[in-house]
Protein backbone atom coordinates (compact mmCIF):
# COMPACT_ATOMS: atom_id res chain seq x y z
CA UNK A 1 0.00 0.00 0.00
CA UNK A 2 1.62 3.09 -1.12
CA UNK A 3 0.89 6.32 1.88
CA UNK A 4 -0.23 8.99 -0.59
CA UNK A 5 -1.94 11.45 2.29
CA UNK A 6 -1.11 12.62 5.21
CA UNK A 7 -3.09 15.52 7.92
CA UNK A 8 -3.05 16.93 11.06
CA UNK A 9 -6.24 16.03 13.03
CA UNK A 10 -8.41 19.50 13.36
CA UNK A 11 -10.44 20.30 16.07
CA UNK A 12 -13.83 20.51 14.07
CA UNK A 13 -13.21 16.73 13.18
CA UNK A 14 -13.77 15.65 16.84
CA UNK A 15 -16.56 14.54 18.81
CA UNK A 16 -17.35 15.38 22.09
CA UNK A 17 -15.26 12.56 23.37
CA UNK A 18 -11.68 14.58 21.83
CA UNK A 19 -11.72 11.52 19.27
CA UNK A 20 -11.97 12.11 15.26
CA UNK A 21 -15.88 11.74 14.70
CA UNK A 22 -16.20 8.49 13.21
CA UNK A 23 -18.00 10.15 9.78
CA UNK A 24 -14.50 11.84 9.03
CA UNK A 25 -13.16 8.82 7.85
CA UNK A 26 -15.13 8.72 5.17
CA UNK A 27 -13.61 12.45 4.41
CA UNK A 28 -9.81 10.85 5.07
CA UNK A 29 -10.72 8.12 2.31
CA UNK A 30 -11.53 10.40 -0.51
CA UNK A 31 -8.31 12.70 0.24
CA UNK A 32 -6.50 9.27 -0.46
CA UNK A 33 -8.12 8.43 -3.21
CA UNK A 34 -7.67 12.12 -4.80
CA UNK A 35 -4.14 12.15 -4.35
CA UNK A 36 -3.98 8.48 -5.16
CA UNK A 37 -5.41 9.72 -8.86
CA UNK A 38 -3.25 13.12 -9.07
CA UNK A 39 -0.28 10.41 -8.14
CA UNK A 40 -0.69 7.82 -10.91
CA UNK A 41 -1.69 10.66 -13.45
CA UNK A 42 -5.30 10.80 -13.18
CA UNK A 43 -6.11 14.26 -11.50
CA UNK A 44 -9.54 14.96 -11.69
CA UNK A 45 -9.63 18.28 -13.55
CA UNK A 46 -7.94 15.84 -16.26
CA UNK A 47 -10.93 12.67 -15.56
CA UNK A 48 -13.67 15.84 -16.28
CA UNK A 49 -12.70 16.60 -19.55
CA UNK A 50 -12.55 12.89 -20.59
CA UNK A 51 -15.86 10.81 -21.65
CA UNK A 52 -15.29 8.75 -17.97
CA UNK A 53 -15.74 9.31 -14.39
CA UNK A 54 -16.05 6.91 -11.60
CA UNK A 55 -18.75 7.07 -9.01
CA UNK A 56 -18.52 5.54 -5.22
CA UNK A 57 -20.81 2.78 -4.36
CA UNK A 58 -19.36 1.23 -1.85
CA UNK A 59 -18.08 2.27 1.33
CA UNK A 60 -16.70 0.06 4.20
CA UNK A 61 -14.58 0.84 7.36
CA UNK A 62 -13.34 -0.70 10.24
CA UNK A 63 -12.08 1.63 13.83
CA UNK A 64 -8.91 -0.12 15.11
CA UNK A 65 -7.65 2.72 17.59
CA UNK A 66 -9.07 6.59 18.39
CA UNK A 67 -7.33 9.57 16.92
CA UNK A 68 -6.97 12.95 18.47
CA UNK A 69 -7.13 16.70 18.06
CA UNK A 70 -3.19 17.36 17.06
CA UNK A 71 -2.60 14.09 15.72
CA UNK A 72 -0.45 13.40 12.72
CA UNK A 73 -1.89 10.96 10.09
CA UNK A 74 -1.06 8.83 7.26
CA UNK A 75 -3.41 7.17 4.74
CA UNK A 76 -2.14 4.89 2.53
CA UNK A 77 -4.01 3.33 -0.08
CA UNK A 78 -3.99 0.24 -3.27
CA UNK A 79 -6.31 -0.99 -5.77
CA UNK A 80 -7.16 -4.30 -4.92
CA UNK A 81 -9.13 -5.30 -8.26
CA UNK A 82 -10.00 -3.74 -11.16
CA UNK A 83 -12.78 -5.77 -12.99
CA UNK A 84 -14.59 -5.01 -15.82
CA UNK A 85 -16.38 -1.46 -14.32
CA UNK A 86 -15.77 -1.29 -11.49
CA UNK A 87 -12.11 -0.68 -8.71
CA UNK A 88 -11.91 -1.80 -5.87
CA UNK A 89 -9.55 0.46 -3.45
CA UNK A 90 -8.18 -1.27 -0.24
CA UNK A 91 -7.16 2.42 2.59
CA UNK A 92 -5.86 2.48 5.71
CA UNK A 93 -4.94 5.20 8.68
CA UNK A 94 -2.40 5.17 10.73
CA UNK A 95 -0.86 7.65 13.28
CA UNK A 96 2.63 8.58 12.89
CA UNK A 97 3.88 6.14 14.71
CA UNK A 98 2.34 3.43 12.96
CA UNK A 99 -0.70 3.13 14.79
CA UNK A 100 -3.72 1.58 12.73
CA UNK A 101 -6.91 4.12 13.19
CA UNK A 102 -8.95 2.50 10.26
CA UNK A 103 -9.10 0.71 7.55
CA UNK A 104 -11.61 0.00 4.88
CA UNK A 105 -12.60 -1.05 1.42
CA UNK A 106 -13.71 1.40 -1.35
CA UNK A 107 -15.77 0.53 -4.58
CA UNK A 108 -15.96 2.73 -7.63
CA UNK A 109 -17.52 2.80 -10.76
CA UNK A 110 -16.28 3.65 -14.23
CA UNK A 111 -18.91 5.66 -15.85
CA UNK A 112 -19.75 7.55 -19.28
CA UNK A 113 -22.58 9.58 -19.86
CA UNK A 114 -24.42 8.00 -16.30
CA UNK A 115 -24.42 4.81 -17.31
CA UNK A 116 -21.85 2.21 -16.06
CA UNK A 117 -18.44 2.23 -18.20
CA UNK A 118 -15.25 -0.22 -19.04
CA UNK A 119 -12.66 0.93 -16.68
CA UNK A 120 -10.12 2.60 -19.66
CA UNK A 121 -7.13 0.40 -20.08
CA UNK A 122 -5.35 3.50 -19.95
CA UNK A 123 -5.98 3.65 -16.46
CA UNK A 124 -5.34 0.20 -16.02
CA UNK A 125 -1.78 0.39 -16.97
CA UNK A 126 -1.52 3.04 -14.69
CA UNK A 127 -2.44 1.66 -11.70
CA UNK A 128 0.03 -1.63 -12.44
CA UNK A 129 2.63 1.05 -13.24
CA UNK A 130 2.27 2.83 -9.86
CA UNK A 131 1.97 -0.23 -7.68
CA UNK A 132 4.26 -2.99 -6.17
CA UNK A 133 1.31 -5.40 -6.41
CA UNK A 134 -0.65 -5.48 -9.40
CA UNK A 135 -4.77 -5.53 -8.52
CA UNK A 136 -6.55 -8.38 -9.22
CA UNK A 137 -7.51 -8.60 -12.74
CA UNK A 138 -10.96 -9.28 -14.80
Amino acid sequence: MHDVWDTRVRFAETDAQGIVFYGEYVTYQDETLNQFMRNIGYPWSEIESTDWDIHVVHTELDYRAPAEFGDDLVCGIRVAAVRESSIEFAWNCRQADGTLCAEGEMTHVAVQDGEPTRVPQGFRDAVVAYQDDPPEPV
